[in-house]
C-alpha cells in the first residue's frame, strides 16, 4: 500500500488524542504513515507525531489557517493532495473531522465513510475496508470502496488504543507554505464561546456517571456530579435528559450526541435505548442502575443493580468515600 494520510489536529499546542489513535489506526494496516497539520508553529507538534508512529509530517503554512474556517482548510488540504497520492486519508470524527470528510470526499470525488470503527484492507484489491455502526448501532457494516483511492475514512474517537511513543522514531518533516485567497472562504469565523463545564472534559474522561429520565428531574445530578468527582470522571446525559432541560446538550451522549469511551461507565436511570448505547459502545466496563428487570441496558451492562436509584445511590458514593479514605 502507499502512503496514508492522516488529517492531525492538535489542542493547545499538542497532538490530541484521537489524532494519537488515529496513527496507530494506521499503523494496523501499513508502514508508510504520513500526517498533515494546518497553521504555523507546529514543529514540537510533528516532532510529537513521529514519536507516535508517523514517518512523514507535512506542516501546511498560510496566514489564513490561523483562523478557523472549513472553506480554508479544505483548501489547504486540496493544495497537499495536489502534491502527493495517498491511498487512504483518516480523519477522527470531530466537530471538524466531520465538516471537512464529505467536503473533500466531493471535491475529490472519492468514497467515504463516516462514523468508522476500525479499518483494514482486503486482501483481494488491498484497498481499504471501514467497519462502522449503522441503524442507531443495532448492526456493523463493512464499507468497501469501489475506486482506487484516496478514499476518506472518519474515525470514531475510542476505537483504537494509542501506541506508545517511541523516542528512537524518525520521520521526515516538510514545511509547505502557500497562498489561500480570501474568495475561497465563503464561511466566516465571527466568535469562539468556550464552554468551561469544569473536571474533567467527557469525551476525556476515564469514568463516565451519566443519567436519564428515570432520574426524575434535575436535582439528582448534583449527586451524579459528586460520585464523578469522587472517581475523576465527568457527568453525562441520556438525550431524554437534555430534551427536559435537566442538564445542558453539551451532556449528551448518544447518536445525535457525543461518543465516548471511558474505562468506566455508570447509567442511573437509563434504559439502554440502541440510540444511546450508540455512543458509549466504546466503554470498555458498564455499570447499570435502573428499576426495571428487563430495562435493555442490563444486556449490555457488566455489572447491574435492579432498584430505586435514590436507595442505590446513596450508598453507593459512601462506600466510593470509605474505600478512597483507606
Amino acid at each position: 500500500m502507499t502512503e496514508i494520510l492522516i488529517l492531525g489536529e492538535q489542542a493547545n499546542g499538542d497532538l490530541n488524542s484521537l489524532s494519537k489513535e488515529l496513527l496507530a489506526a494506521a499503523d494496523s494496516i501499513s508502514d508508510n504513515i504520513s500526517i498533515a497539520f494546518l497553521g504555523n508553529d507546529n514543529r514540537s507538534v510533528a516532532e510529537d507525531a513521529i514519536r507516535y508512529g508517523a514517518s512523514k509530517v507535512y506542516l501546511l503554512q498560510s496566514k489564513l489557517l490561523n483562523d478557523w474556517s472549513v472553506d480554508t482548510r479544505v483548501a489547504a488540504y486540496e493544495h497537499l493532495l495536489g502534491k502527493i497520492s495517498p491511498s487512504v486519508i483518516l480523519l477522527g470524527k470531530t466537530q471538524i473531522g466531520q465538516d471537512i470528510g464529505p467536503r473533500l470526499a466531493c471535491r475529490l470525488g472519492v468514497g467515504l465513510s463516516q462514523d468508522s470503527i476500525s479499518i483494514a484492507l482486503d486482501p483481494k484489491t488491498m484497498r481499504p475496508v471501514a467497519t462502522r455502526p449503522v441503524l442507531g448501532g443495532r448492526m456493523i457494516a463493512k464499507v468497501s470502496f469501489a475506486e482506487d483511492g484516496p478514499n476518506i475514512i472518519v474515525i470514531r474517537k475510542g476505537s483504537y488504543d494509542i501506541n506508545k511513543p517511541n523516542d528512537n522514531n524518525e520521520g521526515d518533516i516538510q514545511e509547505i507554505t502557500f497562498h489561500v485567497e480570501q474568495s475561497d472562504k465563503n464561511i466566516h469565523h465571527i466568535q469562539t464561546i468556550l464552554s468551561d463545564p469544569g473536571g474533567v472534559k467527557l469525551e476525556n474522561a476515564p469514568v463516565i456517571v451519566a443519567g436519564g429520565r428515570g432520574l426524575g428531574g434535575p436535582e439528582p445530578f448534583e449527586m451524579l456530579s459528586d460520585l464523578a468527582k469522587l472517581l475523576g470522571g465527568s457527568v453525562g446525559a441520556s438525550r431524554a435528559a437534555c430534551d427536559a432541560g435537566w442538564i445542558d446538550h453539551n451532556y449528551q451522549i448518544g447518536l445525535t450526541g457525543k461518543n465516548v469511551s471511558p474505562a468506566l461507565y455508570i447509567t442511573v436511570g437509563i434504559s439502554g435505548a440502541s440510540q444511546h448505547m450508540a455512543g458509549c459502545s466504546g466503554a470498555k466496563f458498564i455499570v447499570a442502575i435502573n428499576k426495571d428487570p428487563d430495562a435493555n441496558i442490563f444486556k449490555e451492562a457488566s455489572l447491574g443493580a435492579v432498584g430505586d436509584w435514590e436507595k442505590i445511590l446513596p450508598s453507593f458514593i459512601s462506600t466510593v468515600k470509605d474505600l478512597l479514605e483507606t
